[in-house]
């Protein structure tokens, strides 16, 4: 069968690219207080956005074991696999990356596995992880998937827009100061996720000026590859994808539901977009 592609549940793949690329999935676990729930597979996205409006209970989410890839690894070694390449969420983010690193080095004797640390989140890592499978199922040996993601994710741009802080507060990836200024004054910061980690881009005062700045990013940077929005079950999605779509015209603009990876740290309402900078022809 050649490379297989293998990644976490913070892709935010849907189950029907997963099937047709044969990517194999390792699910992260959310928590709700005592409960502990599988991400995808006892919990999908859906669920979770309902269940975080409504919980009292803050929630938190935990990486897969190492044992949790040596488990994936053997099912697609199984299934003919003769090299695998993983592709994970951020190391600077995630102890993920570091699971998938561990089991690796432990499987090397069985079959070649090469970690990929994405850098990315969400959409951003579920593109890469749909380009690096679409090679290997083209015949692309590892060391060409490899190459080819890495020199890939040189070239993300991903921004988004936020309702609060409070949600990155409460998962410490960002100040309790700014924060509680985002609230106080009903601001709504501006994002990046910038050398595999989320930065504050800047701040404005109406949702339709977050929603336009985000969007701008994408003018910015053309020519892209890849666009895709992704949001955390906002209810102006589909006017956001048409910004967006309206800045790249000659495109297709793929649309991705956040799931509780990133959803837990960002909240509810959290539109963005991501893609790949393309090479601008010389002049």
């Amino acid at each position: 069968m050649g490379v297989r592609v293998v990644t976490d549940s913070s892709s935010d793949l849907s189950p029907g690219v997963v099937d047709d690329l044969a990517i194999e999935v390792v699910p992260l676990t959310v928590r709700f207080g005592d409960e502990e729930l599988v991400d995808r597979v006892e919990l999908t996205p859906e669920a979770f956005w309902a269940r975080l409006r409504t919980s009292d209970a803050v929630a938190q989410t935990a990486a897969p074991s190492p044992g949790d890839f040596e488990q994936a690894f053997a099912k697609v070694l199984a299934e003919g696999a003769s090299a695998i390449v993983c592709v994970t969420l951020s190391s600077k983010v995630s102890a993920t990356h570091q699971a998938a690193s561990l089991a690796a080095a432990h499987f090397a004797d069985r079959c070649p596995v090469v970690v990929v640390d994405s850098l990315s989140v969400s959409a951003g890592l579920g593109n890469l992880c749909l380009v690096a499978a679409r090679r290997a199922a083209e015949g692309a040996d590892a060391s060409t998937v490899v190459r080819e993601a890495e020199e890939l994710r040189g070239t993300f741009g991903f921004y988004g827009a936020v309702e609060t802080l409070e949600y990155l507060r409460r998962g410490g990836r960002i100040g309790t100061a700014r924060a509680l200024l985002g609230t106080a004054l009903s601001i709504r910061p501006l994002l990046r996720f910038e050398q595999g980690t989320v930065e504050v881009a800047g701040k404005v005062r109406t949702r339709q000026r977050a929603l336009a700045w985000v969007a701008e990013r994408l003018e910015d940077d053309r020519p892209v590859e890849s666009v895709t929005a992704f949001h955390a079950d906002a209810p102006d999605a589909d006017a956001f994808v048409e910004m967006l779509a309206a800045k790249v015209p000659a495109q297709e603009v793929g649309v991705t539901l956040m799931g509780p990876v990133m959803g837990t740290h960002l909240g509810p309402g959290t539109v963005g977009v991501t893609y790949f900078k393309a090479s601008k022809p010389a002049t």
